[in-house]
């Protein structure tokens, strides 16, 4: 595998990226789509990144990177807000879930290479490949420290097992609107990133607060 830093790597890489937000299923990408839209061709592929798969994990890494600096900022200026106290409760919860969020919602955003990536790995035989995705885990717990100024009677498991259930939440919600529609009788504007947002942290916030 040669240097991603290489120009023609480069543009293999965001090719394909705006290819998996254009196309509906992943038979449609082939290596000849992304050669062509890069300018460059398919043997590209396998010299830089190894294979067309390796080419859209490397993509969905990056993607994930741009996702996870935006939910980290969010965070930072959650707690710079209320320094040097707590931060608040709803907002560093709306810092961990809302990006995902209005990502799902918005069309110009790269979301649907995460949808992809996540359909790939659920029937790819050798998970391996996409450890690098699925364990990356580091960016939640950088809202461990502040969640334990919130709520210092929760440990870390306490804390690591809410944000896993919230990002559980998170998940139905975008990944099965139908079925929330059905369940909330169409009475939510999914389309609506802030009420979606808003109706999330009203849900997993009391997961944090003291229980009389």
């Amino acid at each position: 595998m040669h240097g991603r830093t290489n120009p023609t790597a480069f543009r293999l890489m965001d090719a394909c990226e705006h290819l998996l937000c254009d196309v509906a299923t992943l038979e449609e990408l082939t290596a000849r789509r992304i050669a062509i839209a890069a300018h460059a061709t398919p043997s590209a592929i396998s010299y830089h990144f190894g294979s067309q798969e390796a080419l859209i994990i490397a993509v969905a890494e990056r993607v994930y990177r741009r996702l996870n600096a935006e939910r980290l900022s969010l965070l930072h200026k959650a707690v710079a807000r209320k320094a040097p106290n707590a931060p608040d409760l709803d907002e560093v919860i709306a810092a961990h879930v809302g990006p995902s969020i209005r990502w799902s919602l918005d069309p110009t955003s790269s979301y649907p290479v995460l949808s992809h990536v996540t359909s790939l790995a659920q029937r790819h035989r050798d998970v391996e490949h996409y450890r690098r995705i699925i364990d990356n885990v580091e960016h939640h717990r950088a809202f461990i420290p502040p969640l334990k100024r919130i709520a210092p009677w929760l440990d870390d498991v306490d804390i690591g097992w809410r944000l896993n259930c919230a990002l559980g939440i998170r998940s139905q919600v975008t990944r099965s609107r139908s079925r929330t529609e059905i369940l909330t009788n169409h009475a939510i504007d999914l389309d609506n990133a802030d009420i979606v947002i808003a109706r999330m942290v009203e849900v997993i916030a009391p997961m944090f607060r003291r229980q009389n």
